[in-house]
Formats: C-alpha cells, sequence, structure tokens
C-alpha cells in the first residue's frame, strides 16, 4: 500500500506541528518551575546554569524547526528542511550535554578540555544562526565584530587597546562562565521574562483581549478623534504586557488603524499613532514588556523601585501623544465614532471588571509581599486562569486546552528574546574577559570631554543607530553594556542612566532610516513607511527630549523630595502640552507660525525641570505658564466659539465613513 505525495507531506507537517508544540510547551513548563523554585522546594540542588542550558537546548531546538531555511510556499509558513532538523538536534543535544556534565566542565575549564572547547564553539556558531533567523543579521554582526575586537584589541594602540586573550580560552570563557552565556541577561529572560509572557497569554485568552478593547472603545469612542484615542488606550495596554512592538501593532493595528481612517485622519497619521502607542507599551508600569525585569537585575535594584521611576516618564509619553491627536482632531474637524459602534461603558465594566484582579495580584505581590517579579507573574497568572476557567469575558471562556494553547505560544514568542539574550551575554563575556568595557567606557568619557552634555549628545546618536532593525530587548542589553557605564562614570544616576538608553534605544522602532515598528504600521495602513516614521517621531516626540531631562533632574524619575518632584511633573505636563500643541498648530484655536513659536518656547520654559538650575528655574517656569495663559486668553478673544464650532457642523463627511 502507498501513500500519495500529499498525504505523505500532510502527515509530517502535524508530526513537527506537534513536536513544536511539545518543545515550546516543555520551555514554559521548565521556566515556570524554575519561577516558582519548585525543584529546590523539593530538594533538588543544581546550578543555575544547568537550567539555562536547559532551557537554552530547546530554544535553539525550536528556533531551527520554526524559522526553517527552506522557501515558503505562497501564503504558507516557513517551512523546515532536513539541515534544519539536524541543527536542532545538535543544539538540543549540545545543550543537554552541558546540563548534565556542568559541574564537571566548570571545575576543569582552566585546562581547556577538548569537550568543552568543542561544545563552546559550536554553541557560539548554533547561537548566532539562531539569531540570524531570529531578528536577523544586525545583532549577529555587532556580535561578531565585538568578538573578533576582543581578540584583536590588543594589537590596536590607545585608550581602546585591551588584554590579549587566546581564541580557545575565549570560547569556553563565553560558553560556561556564568559572566558569558549561561549569564544574568539569560536567568532574566528564562525565568521573569517567561513568566510574565506567560501571564499575558493568559490573560488575553482569558476574554481579556476582548475586554481591552472593548473598554478602550466605550471610554474614548464618544470623544473627538475618538478611533485614535482607542488605539492609544488599547495598545498602550496590549504592549505593556507584550512588551513586542511589531506583535502589539499587528494585534491591535488590524482594528485600529481601520478605525482611525474611517473617522477621517491621514492614513500616515492613522499608522503613526498606531506605531507610537504600540511602542510606548515598553515603558508602562507596571509590566513594561520585559526591559524592565533585566533592568533591575542589571542595576541589582527592587522591580518596584524600577517601576515607580517609570510612571512619571511614561505619563508625559502618552500624554504627548493624547494630546497631539485631540488637538489634530479638532484641527481636522475629526468627530467621535458613531453611537451604535460604542458598547455601553457600564455594560463593559460589570462584565470586565474582574479583569483588574490579575493586577492587583500582581502589584499586591511586588509592593505589599515584596515577592520575586517572576514570583508576582505567577499570581497574576494564577487570577487570570482562574478567571478565565470560570467567569471569563462575555462567550469567551477558557478551558484546559487554552492553557495548553497558551503555554506553547509563550515557548514559541520566547525564543527570539532567549537568543538575543544568549547573545548579550557572548558580549558581555567578551567585554568581561578582555577589559573591552572599560576600554569603551573610558573613551566615550573622553569624547564627552567633561561636558555631560556633549556625552549625552553622542551617547542617543549611538543608542539610535545601534538600535535601528533590532528589538527593543536587543538593543537595551547591547546599550547597557557599551553605553550605560560611561554616563554613570560621569556621574548620572544610575536609573537614570539606564532609563536613558531605554528611551532612546526603544524609539529606533519608529526612527527612520529603520524604524520598524513605523514600517509595520504603515504596511498596514497602506501608507507610506517612511512619512509614517517621520510622523511618529513627531507623536513621540517626549521620548527623545525627557531622557535629557530625567538625567539632570532625577525628579521626573520620583527621585527626590515631594515637593521639587510635584513641581517637576505639573510644569512637565505644562511644557508637553504647549510644545505638542505647536507641533500640531492648533490651541483652541489655528495658530499661525509666529504663535506656534511662541507657544513652543513658552513649553521649553515649563518643561525645563526646577531641578536643573534651582530657584532660577522656577522663574523661567513662571514665565512660560504666563506666556501659555496670555496665548490661550488671546486666542478665545480672538475667535468666537461659532467660528470655531462651525467646520464641525459644516463637515459631516468627518464622521465614521467607509474606506
Amino acid at each position: 500500500m502507498t501513500v500519495d505525495t500529499d498525504t505523505q507531506t500532510a502527515i509530517t507537517a502535524t508530526w513537527e506541528k506537534r513536536l513544536v508544540g511539545g518543545l515550546a510547551g516543555a520551555l514554559t513548563i521548565v521556566a515556570v518551575l524554575q519561577a516558582a523554585d519548585l525543584p529546590s522546594r523539593l530538594g533538588y540542588s543544581y546550578y543555575t546554569e544547568q537550567f539555562l542550558a536547559i532551557v537554552l537546548g530547546l530554544s535553539l531546538a525550536l528556533v531551527f524547526l520554526v524559522r526553517g531555511s527552506r522557501a515558503a510556499e505562497e501564503g504558507g509558513p516557513v517551512r523546515s528542511g532536513p539541515v534544519d532538523w539536524a541543527l536542532s538536534a545538535l543544539g538540543l543535544t549540545l545543550s543537554f550535554y552541558v546540563a548534565l556534565a556542568y559541574p564537571s566542565l566548570v571545575s576543569r575549564t582552566m585546562m581547556l578540555p577538548w569537550d568543552a572547547l568543542i561544545v563552546g564553539t559550536a554553541l557560539f556558531l548554533l547561537v548566532l544562526e539562531g539569531l540570524r533567523r531570529a531578528v536577523g543579521w544586525t545583532l549577529v554582526v555587532v556580535v561578531l565584530v565585538i568578538a573578533g575586537y576582543g581578540l584583536l584589541g590588543h594589537l590596536v594602540p590607545g585608550a581602546l587597546q585591551t588584554r590579549e586573550v587566546q581564541p580557545q580560552r575565549m570560547a569556553v570563557y563565553l560558553a560556561f562562565d556564568p559572566n558569558g552565556l549561561l549569564g544574568l541577561t539569560l536567568n532574566v529572560a528564562a525565568t521573569v521574562v517567561v513568566a510574565f509572557v506567560f501571564f499575558g497569554q493568559l490573560l488575553l485568552r482569558s476574554g481579556g483581549a476582548d475586554f481591552f478593547n472593548d473598554i478602550a472603545l466605550a471610554s474614548m469612542g464618544h470623544r473627538r478623534g475618538g478611533a485614535a484615542k482607542i488605539s492609544i488606550v488599547a495598545s498602550g495596554l496590549f504592549g505593556s504586557i507584550s512588551g513586542v512592538v511589531v506583535s502589539n501593532i499587528v494585534a491591535t493595528g488590524i482594528v485600529t488603524i481601520r478605525l482611525m481612517i474611517q473617522s477621517g485622519f491621514r492614513r500616515t497619521t492613522a499608522a503613526a499613532v498606531e506605531a507610537v502607542a504600540s511602542t510606548g507599551g515598553q515603558i508602562a508600569p507596571p509590566v513594561m514588556g520585559a526591559v524592565a525585569f533585566l533592568m533591575a537585575d542589571i542595576l541589582q535594584r527592587p522591580y518596584t523601585e524600577i517601576v515607580v521611576a517609570a510612571i512619571v516618564p511614561a505619563l508625559l509619553y502618552y500624554v504627548a501623544l493624547f494630546i497631539q491627536v485631540d488637538l489634530l482632531a479638532a484641527k481636522q474637524r475629526i468627530k467621535q465614532i458613531e453611537g451604535e459602534d460604542i458598547p455601553s461603558a457600564s455594560r463593559v465594566m460589570s462584565r470586565g471588571w474582574v479583569f483588574a484582579l490579575p493586577f492587583a495580584a500582581v502589584v499586591i505581590a511586588l509592593f505589599w509581599f515584596n515577592q520575586r517579579a517572576e514570583t508576582a507573574a505567577l499570581w497574576g497568572s494564577a487570577a487570570a486562569l482562574l478567571i478565565g476557567l470560570t467567569l471569563g469575558y462575555g462567550k469567551t471562556r477558557m478551558s484546559l486546552r487554552d492553557l495548553w494553547d497558551g503555554a506553547v505560544e509563550t515557548g514559541r514568542s520566547i525564543t527570539d528574546i532567549i537568543m538575543i539574550s544568549a547573545a548579550a551575554g557572548f558580549i558581555i563575556g567578551v567585554l568581561n574577559v578582555t577589559g573591552l568595557g572599560f576600554a569603551v567606557t573610558f573613551a566615550l568619557v573622553g569624547l564627552g570631554k567633561g561636558s555631560l552634555f556633549l556625552l549625552l549628545l553622542i551617547s542617543a546618536a549611538v543608542c539610535l543607530v545601534l538600535g535601528m532593525g533590532m528589538p527593543t530587548v536587543g538593543v537595551y542589553l547591547l546599550l547597557a553594556v557599551l553605553i550605560a557605564p560611561s554616563l554613570v562614570q560621569s556621574g548620572v544616576d544610575p536609573i537614570a542612566a539606564h532609563f536613558f538608553i531605554f528611551y532612546l534605544g526603544m524609539m529606533s522602532m519608529v526612527t527612520p532610516p529603520i524604524g520598524i515598528g513605523a514600517f509595520f504600521a504603515a504596511t498596514i495602513a497602506k501608507a507610506s513607511p517612511m512619512a509614517t516614521a517621520w510622523e511618529s517621531m513627531r507623536l513621540g516626540w517626549t521620548a527623545y527630549i525627557v531622557p535629557f531631562l530625567f538625567v539632570f533632574s532625577p525628579a521626573l524619575l520620583l527621585i527626590g523630595e515631594p515637593v521639587e518632584v510635584a513641581l517637576a511633573v505639573a510644569t512637565a505636563i505644562g511644557g508637553v502640552y504647549a510644545i505638542s500643541a505647536a507641533f500640531v498648530g492648533w490651541l483652541h484655536c489655528p495658530l499661525g507660525m509666529i504663535q506656534r513659536i511662541l507657544t513652543a518656547a513658552a513649553g521649553v520654559a515649563l518643561l525645563l525641570p526646577p531641578g536643573i538650575g534651582g530657584e532660577a528655574t522656577l522663574w523661567v517656569n513662571a514665565a512660560g505658564l504666563l506666556a501659555l495663559l496670555s496665548l490661550r486668553f488671546l486666542g478665545k478673544s480672538t475667535h468666537s466659539p461659532a467660528t470655531i464650532a462651525e467646520p464641525d457642523a459644516a463637515r459631516p463627511e468627518a464622521s465614521t465613513k467607509r474606506v
């Protein structure tokens, strides 16, 4: 009996799908058990590096199968071939060998044994290939350049000279030392990040996705430009949980971009609003994607301290975006969404208020019980699972199958971050073993020549350039070891230094010429990618400016005396409002060029934190406030309410319309 080719292909695809699902589910289960500290509670003793080797092996096996080298059928997924199966098996085998033999390997590393050398070199190459498939060539090239410089840097004269390290010693060091591949970054990704991604999956599958959409529609749909405001709320909520900009844009943008275009926003504006809102989710407490957990571990600070410091910068980011959208809707006479398309807010809340409980569980675990971040995520996961299995949202209710599917999707989506974290481990290892990290810090401080502002400008440029084409997690890890130490060495508060590189690195997602987030949103909106990226920069302008402010005045990170903090936040919000109005050209009424310049100047005067210049800055703030109030009062007196309101009534087509 023979089996035709199509049937055999279908059988192979089914088994491959099951294998990928099993590997992904196993990855999530192993990580969750480690996050819950279950093996230790049961009396098992092992090195953390052994656990990390298992996670690495499962991730390598997944990335080679999921991102196969064979060309995809039209409309279908990329297929895996014999080479992919071989690489998958090799990565899994070598990593499990490390997990089993790690105690012996680590005790013999100084003698450079042949098995350590072979396994270390092979894992280096496998991780680079997995990284290439996951995120492209950019980070691979960065790792190769840094590793190459580490081997040849002792030949370079001057400040960037490094100590000489033999290739075989570097290979063993990078693979087995806790400062290398199996180090801090991989540990955070394999425990904290996996736990929160799993939390997000359970929350969304329990009906949270529908609830977030409905609450955004109910709260913002009745307002002018409501479609864009819905995008801001929904994308901010999703982005904080997922932490993956492109996935967030695809998940929410399919609906929100279409709504914005139907409401009357230009395609470029609709795409830019979605891109900026989705990007900002990574800085929105309490979850903040994955970077906050990495920052907490690198700085050796409590996660709660990172979350508190992120509140005001995130507030300013979304306030600026919201104000610009609101004023743009007023300027372009874009009305609210039609009433029949908006659900009742009371009905939405009566059905979905329970979805506040998982977030409350996370916050209580972090702030009240001082639990580790991964433990807090498990508290939130338990609450989301309980809600999903018993209540759900509307007709959406979880099943045990959804629980397994959530584990599988978590494992699949986390492989990219695992590859990035592994690559970051290589970079950190090279910087440590060769002394290159100290050399780069010394060189950057020297470029600044004693001027902190000049050093910040140089660092900002490096952040944007290095971040192009890379996911935010990879950008932050790279900048945390290359740029942040030089800022701290120059006297910048460590939290301010890391938030500085985080913000500037994050904005590379929408900054031309390679603004991946903006380009994805433009594709959905069928808009010009480059025009979308430029408009995204305008809408997200605070992320380029505010980092400089909180470096000089940590009050914007809620560090300092309460009065100073309150004054800095209040003036900053006023400054953001004024500058946003100047960008749009609308402040209760249309603004001419001279008025826009004066409004922007008033905004700059307000935006300066009092901590920068002491009492003199307070007078500048007061002058800015007086100028802004004067401009607004003069605008009201020269434009009657009837004149301003008339265009809205004369433009019925500005309400919801078909694309």
